[in-house]
């Protein structure tokens, strides 16, 4: 699952009260690109934000991994899917199929063979029985329904599928496909490069499932109509405000999918990606190119350092979000996402980066 969020707005240019990274010397800037971007060694340091005080919900939690290990005949298997036609039809993606005896048999060949119980295994090892899984979508849960009463917790449902895939999110349903979050030190994970794994560790289900494409995008306003670097970085900025409310305590590397190096890297040289956005015009761009450069996945932001890594001015659109609310406390998370305006929200944000 990408996390690539495409929003359409419009363009324009970045006022000049907002430039006042400007005026640093290009001198000083490159001193300090004489340097490599600077990765701090030490812990990384978490403060929660605050967790309201609601009456904790249970979300209503099947695991279907262990019923899917102990089927014996084909009929079993169809018996199982029919139950669950949400994972049959979508999850495991039954139209691809020529036919449903094609299907069935694929699956069947799949769920009985050696490599399959490996996973099995790798599976509940690392997820044990799933209470801890459960407990995290429990809390974010609670307290999406503190911030929104009418909110109704979808349903979840998990499954090893044999990397077939990862997750699934609609109003009334979240399907995992657990095997995909074994983390470092499986036997087997998916095929993509180290930087895109990050996103594939069992810490990182429930944000994942909370943020762009996920719950938070049915609260998170936009104008649809700006096409602007700035609109994505402020859309990104409420979604991961909004999935650091839910689980209050998550660390924010593991809500950004960076390692605890890179948020510490990134919060030490804040002011100089914050002067690269600005010296590159990038905030009021409309450029895909420029898009793909500091929003989109790539292991680094090497127009920032060669130890900056992707995503930046996603992370970036969070401290605005964050500068934001920390200048408007009167605010609730409610009236942070209807909040459509990017422009005006970073205008009222009163952003600077941390010196």
């Amino acid at each position: 699952m990408k996390l690539l969020f495409k929003v359409i707005c419009q363009s324009e240019r970045l006022p000049a009260g907002q430039a006042g990274s400007r005026r640093l010397s290009l001198g000083f800037f490159l001193n300090l690109s004489l340097f490599l971007f600077v990765i701090s060694c030490s812990p990384e340091y978490e403060e929660c934000v605050i967790k309201p005080e609601a009456s904790k919900i249970q979300v209503d939690y099947v695991a279907l991994t262990d019923s899917i290990a102990s089927i014996s005949t084909k009929q079993e298997l169809v018996d199982l899917l029919s139950r669950y036609p949400v994972v049959r039809d979508v999850f495991l993606r039954r139209s691809e199929y020529p036919g449903d005896s094609v299907f069935i048999n694929e699956l069947f060949r799949r769920f009985t063979n050696p490599y399959f119980d490996t996973l099995v295994q790798e599976s509940k090892r690392v997820f044990a029985n799933e209470s801890m899984l459960k407990a995290e979508f429990d809390e974010a849960f609670t307290n999406l329904k503190f911030y929104y009463p009418d909110f109704k917790p979808p349903k979840i449902q998990t499954l090893v599928t044999g990397l077939d895939n990862d997750l699934l999110v609609t109003d009334s349903l979240i399907i995992v496909g657990i095997d995909y979050y074994l983390g470092p030190g499986a036997r087997f994970r998916p095929k993509m490069y180290d930087y895109l794994l990050r996103q594939y560790e069992k810490e990182t289900i429930v944000p994942s499932c909370m943020l762009i494409y996920g719950i938070s995008s049915r609260f998170n306003k936009t104008n649809m109509e700006d096409k602007t670097v700035l609109a994505d970085m402020v859309a990104y900025g409420k979604a991961f405000y909004f999935a650091k409310h839910m689980q209050p305590c998550k660390p924010d590397s593991v809500l950004a999918w960076y390692s605890a190096e890179e948020i510490n890297g990134a919060r030490e040289n804040e002011n100089l990606i914050w002067f690269r956005l600005v010296e590159d015009q990038v905030l009021y761009s409309t450029s895909k190119t420029v898009k793909q450069k500091f929003l989109e996945e790539r292991p680094k932001t090497l127009e920032v350092g060669d130890k900056c890594p992707g995503r930046i001015a996603q992370w970036t659109g969070w401290q605005i979000v964050n500068s934001y609310m920390n200048a408007h406390p009167a605010t609730s998370l409610p009236d942070l996402m209807v909040q459509s305006s990017a422009d005006r929200l970073f205008k009222e944000s009163k952003y600077k980066p941390q010196k």
